[in-house]
């Protein structure tokens, strides 16, 4: 059996493997990108934002992660590549064998290059979700006071 896949423990290595392929699943996010270094080095990293939960729930997701990319990264992961976990809110409800069954899909998927669309900016180049602040009053009427 090959050996365990170590970490990413640099904030570049994170930003690099967003440049990469990226497959959506219900659990989480995998990012995979080649890593440049040795042919056979595969390394790991694992994100979950506060909007998963509190801190309990943030370390449960993580150690559940490492848990499952240990078991099946040597066996089914891209050799020579970064694999990031991102953490999706239920993620740390599912059940392990359907989350092992998803990142098994997600590497196949990142294995024959068929990645969901790159995430872009938004052409108005505002940030997504955010609305432009109303001009005038409630919902576009004119304000209260006005013509008083």
């Amino acid at each position: 059996m090959p050996n365990r896949p170590s970490g990413l423990s640099r904030r570049a290595d994170y930003l690099a493997a967003n440049r990469g392929v990226r497959v959506a699943r219900p659990g989480f996010v995998l990012l995979a990108r080649p890593n440049g270094l040795d042919p056979q080095t595969m390394r790991y990293g694992i994100t979950v934002t506060k909007k998963i939960g509190n801190a309990v729930v943030r370390n449960r997701m993580k150690r559940r992660f490492r848990e499952l990319l240990w078991a099946i990264l040597p066996e089914c992961g891209l050799a020579g590549h970064d694999h990031v976990l991102i953490g999706r809110d239920g993620g740390v409800e599912r059940d392990f064998e359907t989350l092992a069954g998803e990142l098994r899909a997600a590497l196949k998927r990142a294995r024959d290059g068929k990645g969901d669309p790159p995430r872009g900016r938004n052409p108005r180049g505002n940030a997504r979700g955010r609305r432009k602040p109303a001009t005038s009053g409630r919902h576009g009427d004119a304000p209260k006071d006005a013509g008083r």
